[in-house]
């Protein structure tokens, strides 16, 4: 019996055509597949189309629609394919990853550089390898798969522009390789007792405040009065610099650490975050209550804490260990059962 595979498509490049303005979504879901007839006479492949936009105007209300298809599709399939543009693909990544938890079957997201329907174009292997994915019994859970590799949907990044090797796994190792149309599994996740648990709140009320050298304060008054939660992305393995620190510890000492959380992280892509190293992140540590990324991505960072302060305003007890509790291989921070890191100089 072939396997049933449902293809989502949301737009993106691998579903672009040139217009007069540049590239833009105008490829249907049944169009993606022409081409690809050797798929379909292997596999019983579906299309849905949930979407059809450039995926930098991709949001929360399409992560929770994408979740909504999935929970309603998913006794019905062996496996899910989502094409989407590459920009926010990690986020969405990410968002399923805490929206669908505990998933016994495989939802696969991949996209191309190129549109599919150029000369060159990495749409077709990247489609192939994806729909292979999708039908692998060993493969549980949200992945990304693209240019053979496949990477954990809450460890995933675009790291170039135009190159067909546009994503990398952070921190972490890839989960395997599609070679040679095999799907070869380094890593699998385990499999959980009980169902699927699917998730319909997410809480965008989440600010990113990048440091840059000599940040004037003026911009954190209206930040904190607006938002529930800011991440903090700072230099290194994390601080507050001097520029802002007198404003930031006086916005702070307002509110409870659960009224406004507080989310340290680094600009920095790999090795993660540590603010007990120097002076300017021990004195924020000293004074307030707050989380801090360690090694997770900037995307399983912002998405995880939608997904948490979603489910209402829990006391920052609860946040916290939500927050470090490894879903889908997000984290090793040292409350999630890895190791801190100490340096001396």
């Amino acid at each position: 019996m072939k396997k049933k595979i449902l293809m989502m498509a949301t737009g993106g490049t691998i579903a672009s055509r040139p217009t007069e303005h540049g590239l833009a979504p105008a490829v249907h879901a049944e169009e993606l597949l022409e081409g690809l007839t050797d798929l379909r006479e292997t596999y019983q492949i579906d299309t849905l189309e949930v979407c059809s936009i450039d995926s930098t105007n991709m949001t929360w209300k399409h992560w929770l629609k994408l979740a909504e298809c999935l929970e309603h599709h998913y006794q019905n399939y062996d496996g899910f394919v989502i094409c989407h543009g590459t920009d926010t693909m990690a986020y969405t990544a990410a968002a399923l990853s805490y929206l669908a938890q505990n998933l016994g079957k495989p939802v696969v997201l991949t996209g191309s550089q190129r549109p599919f329907g150029q000369q060159i174009t990495d749409a077709g292997r990247n489609l192939r390898d994806a729909v292979r994915v999708a039908a692998d019994p060993r493969c549980r859970g949200v992945q990304i798969v693209f240019n053979g590799q496949i990477i954990a949907g809450t460890r995933a990044k675009k790291v170039k522009s135009f190159s067909f090797d546009a994503f990398t796994s952070i921190n972490f190792p890839l989960l395997g390789l599609v070679q040679n149309e095999r799907v070869i599994r380094y890593l699998e996740e385990p499999e959980r007792e009980g169902g699927p648990v699917f998730y319909h709140n997410l809480n965008p009320k989440v600010f990113l405040l990048k440091l840059t050298p000599g940040m004037q304060p003026q911009i954190l008054e209206p930040v904190f009065r607006e938002f529930d939660c800011v991440i903090v992305e700072s230099f290194g393995v994390g601080g507050i610099p001097d520029s802002i620190a007198q404003e930031f510890f006086r916005i702070l000492n307002r509110y409870r650490p659960e009224e406004k959380i507080l989310i340290m992280t680094t600009q920095v892509t790999y090795e993660g975050s540590d603010v007990n190293v120097y002076e300017v992140g021990r004195r924020v540590k000293e004074k307030f209550r707050f989380l801090e990324a360690y090694d997770m991505t900037l995307e399983a960072v912002l998405t995880k804490i939608m997904w948490i302060l979603g489910m209402g305003k829990p006391e920052f007890d609860e946040v916290e260990r939500l927050f470090y509790t490894k879903v889908q291989f997000d984290s090793y921070a040292p409350e999630a059962g890895g190791e801190s890191h100490e340096w001396t100089e």
